[in-house]
Parts: C-alpha cells; sequence; structure tokens
C-alpha cells in the first residue's frame, strides 16, 4: 500500500475518532456499553485539547505524506482539516480551550443521562 494511500486513510480513521470523541457519548444513550470505549477516548481528546498537545497521528499522517513527496502541514489535525470548516482564521490557544470545554460539557451532559437510565434500572431490578 502506498504511502499516499496510508496516509489517506489515516486521516479517515483520525476524523471518524474525532466525531467519536464529540459525539460517541450518544451511542452509550442506546449502547450503554460503548462508554467503556467511549470514556477514555473523550479524556484524551479533552487532554489533546485542553493541554495543546499534538495527536500521534498527526505526526504519523505528515510522515508518510513527506515519503510520499507531499508536503507535510505544519500544526495539528484539528487546525489543518477540522477548523477551516468550522473557524477560516485558525486555531488559538483560546479556541482551543472552548472546543476542549465543548468536549467535556456535551460528554458530561450525556452521560448524566446514561447514569440517570442507569440507576433507575437498579431500581427497577434490571440489569
Amino acid at each position: 500500500m502506498s504511502s499516499l494511500l496510508l496516509a489517506d486513510l489515516l486521516v479517515v480513521v483520525h476524523f471518524l475518532f474525532v466525531v467519536f470523541v464529540v459525539g460517541g457519548g450518544l451511542l452509550a444513550l442506546r449502547w450503554p456499553k460503548v462508554a467503556w470505549l467511549h470514556v477514555p477516548a473523550a479524556l484524551w481528546g479533552a487532554w489533546i485539547e485542553f493541554t495543546g498537545a499534538i495527536c500521534p497521528l498527526t505526526p504519523l499522517e505528515q510522515q508518510l505524506r513527506a515519503r510520499a513527496g507531499q508536503t507535510a502541514y505544519e500544526g495539528d489535525f484539528v487546525a489543518h482539516y477540522i477548523l477551516p470548516l468550522l473557524y477560516p482564521l485558525g486555531l488559538t490557544r483560546p479556541t482551543q480551550m472552548v472546543l476542549g470545554g465543548l468536549v467535556v460539557a456535551l460528554n458530561l451532559a450525556v452521560y448524566a443521562v446514561v447514569w440517570g437510565r442507569w440507576r433507575a434500572q437498579l431500581v427497577r431490578g434490571e440489569t
């Protein structure tokens, strides 16, 4: 498989992971066991945003693109692929903090509902 194809595939996987981080808690409303995968993913995504760190998938994609003869972009995945869709002016630390806060707030709200449903099932004697 070519380096360029691997880089493109990695972008798709990375994007799907970001979508799962943001909205995966909604899957837990239907399938509560998804929370075991989603909570660590959401914590990772929030940590990346709050600390300004770069996800390890980004340098890997950049290496694959360089190996294929393309110029690697600077910055992180969110700044390169996601923010141009949402915030055309680019990624700033305050924007990263807002994005991290939105991930946390959305998921806390969803998991409050999941927790409430789980507690109600316990009270009714369901498992």
